[in-house]
């Protein structure tokens, strides 16, 4: 029986392609090669995924339609694939596996692309999305797809390596990723993130992109400059993949609700998940090993937030009680 040959087209953002394992680990139990084709950030959450046999970086960037790119990729894929699944929604995301003329095109309606599609799956409206795990598996056209976890696997050899590199021993330190892409709504106070470093028991990593070097600093200076060397700031100086592997081999992680939060969730490492604007309903860290704060479902908090989950980048009333008001304590006794 010939082996069909499938082109995943990955989404943008590291916490959705971490969503995107169960339908991976669907379409290889069922005979299908893979190959993803992933944004340099987000390729090696794939690399991190054993039912992945090839990973194609993208050499493309965020905003505009990138034609001529997109044109000469697909002229050198072209002929490769059978079936391409387009997680994204945008009309760029489905234009190469078009142009590739991959006979089978399966995605969700969306942004004029119903002619690019030769199996379309009709695109739920925002307030009555299902969670991010079944949205993406039911791409694969099969049943039972709510219940999945997804999960992700490292080398041991190379975890390893990557904790030498990185001055760290396994179990021996705490990783804060106290940054969230989306905004500030999301993110807990720096304050907050200092006080709770203070009162652990064993040293802080701190994670996040290069973006987010400043804010990870705001932690770690006044914590070190009371207890030198609590803190390590790896913010922008590390590459994903050593993250990844400081990640597998914490005690525990703290983190607001972004995409470090889904990978620590698939390694399966206890956490601490805080959340803000957002809703825990839609993006849970999908881990029996988690626990989730979030002050609209404290029955004893007052006065309640009628106003949560709001989904804005910064609070539209001015105060983010929804973060301010969680204590360095309320984490610490779930660690």
């Amino acid at each position: 029986m010939a082996t069909t040959n499938s082109l995943i087209i990955a989404p943008q953002w590291i916490g959705d392609a971490v969503m995107t394992e169960p339908l991976m680990r669907r379409l290889q139990a069922r005979g299908e090669r893979l190959t993803v084709g992933a944004l340099p950030w987000v390729a090696p959450v794939y690399r991190a995924m054993p039912q992945v046999a090839e990973v194609i970086e993208f050499p493309f960037a965020h905003g505009g339609l990138q034609f001529k790119a997109r044109r000469s990729l697909a002229q050198q894929l072209e002929g490769r694939f059978d079936t391409a699944y387009i997680c994204p929604n945008s009309l760029k995301s489905a234009l190469l596996p078009f142009l590739a003329s991959i006979p089978k095109r399966v995605g969700y309606l969306g942004e004029a692309r119903v002619g690019l599609l030769t199996h379309r799956l009709k695109n739920p409206p925002k307030d009555r999305r299902p969670p991010m795990v079944a949205f993406y598996s039911a791409l694969s056209g099969e049943a039972d797809i709510a219940s999945d976890q997804p999960q992700l696997q490292l080398n041991a050899a190379e975890v390893e390596q990557a904790l030498a590199d990185m001055g760290l021993h396994r179990g021996g330190y705490y990783v804060f990723a106290p940054g969230a892409e989306y905004g500030p709504a999301k993110r807990w106070p720096a304050a907050h993130f200092a006080e709770l470093a203070r009162r652990l028991d064993a040293p802080v990593v701190l994670l996040g992109s290069s973006k987010e070097f400043d804010l990870c600093e705001e932690i770690a200076a006044p914590v070190n400059a009371e207890q030198p060397g609590k803190c390590v700031n790896f913010a922008g100086k590390t590459t994903l993949a050593n993250a990844f592997s400081a990640i597998a081999a914490t005690k525990s992680i703290v983190s607001n609700d972004s995409g470090l939060m889904h990978v620590a969730a698939a390694f399966g490492v206890p956490q601490v998940a805080i959340f803000g604007s957002s809703s825990p309903l839609h993006t849970p860290p999908l881990n029996a090993r988690a626990t989730v704060l979030w002050l609209k479902n404290d029955g004893a908090y007052q006065p309640p937030l009628d106003c949560a989950p709001c989904f804005a980048r910064d609070c539209p009333l001015g105060h983010t009680r929804c973060l301010v008001d969680i204590q360095a304590t309320d984490v610490l006794q779930h660690l």
